[in-house]
């Protein structure tokens, strides 16, 4: 037999083995969030969140964004997933069906997950977070400020490659914790860096993201971000 045919042939099983474990590679997220704080849902609950994160499966890739809810009174559970928007069609699709698989696997039981990939990110909850503006403004921003503050210093340090990030937790009775991340072009002298993310957030964030939960800033120069997750 033609020893390069021998090769191929023994070759196959091996490659077939490995075939299967190719999708679950792709399906690791880059992050989690399982919040284990709470009593886990109960069986009504349950049911509801299978049959939420079905719905965002199936409507979600249409427009790369889908919020729901699923379910009544204590049972409710609310959802929502979202895809990059530059994301095709298909990888949108095939990203949400790993966020949900995913998500009920490593999540089992448990009030509010979240899951980040690439492509998409999903999130479900027993409370209501879709659209939700913080409930106390005033120390919300000052808090974020202070986060701001910290972050951008350590952004124009020597040797930071222009980025900075952290994080800060809200006073009680509120449990949350506000994250931040920025960065500069490394074309930048740490003065520019500073300007830039100074106009970031004072600009930016207080005309487009005012008392929002998260928000984005993109100049040409810089980068800015925070949410109350961790990303």
């Amino acid at each position: 037999m033609n020893s390069q045919l021998s090769a191929a042939i023994t070759l196959l099983p091996l490659l077939l083995l490995l075939l299967p474990n190719f999708h679950t590679a792709l399906a690791d997220p880059l992050a989690e969030f399982c919040n284990k704080d709470n009593a886990k849902l109960n069986p009504g609950s349950s049911s509801r969140l299978a049959k939420l994160l079905s719905q965002l499966v199936a409507k979600a890739p249409a427009d790369g964004y889908y919020a729901t809810s699923s379910g009544r009174g204590r049972n409710k559970v609310h959802g929502l997933a979202q895809c990059r928007g530059d994301a095709a069609a298909k990888d949108c699709s095939t990203c949400i069906a790993d966020a949900a698989d995913q998500i009920a696997r490593r999540c089992p039981g448990l009030p509010d997950g979240r899951i980040w990939y690439d492509n998409c990110f999903l999130r479900y909850s027993k409370a209501n977070f879709v659209g939700k503006n913080v409930t106390d403004p005033e120390t919300f921003n000052a808090k974020l400020a202070g986060l701001e503050d910290v972050v951008r210093s350590q952004a124009v340090k020597p040797g930071s490659k222009g980025i900075g990030k952290g994080e800060t937790k809200l006073l009680p009775p509120s449990a949350e914790t506000i994250y931040a991340v920025v960065q500069c072009t490394r074309d930048l002298a740490a003065a520019d860096c500073g300007r830039c993310l100074a106009a970031a957030a004072a600009g930016y964030f207080a005309d487009y993201c005012d008392n929002k939960k998260g928000c984005r800033a993109l100049l040409d120069g810089c980068y800015a971000r925070y949410e109350l997750y961790p990303f």
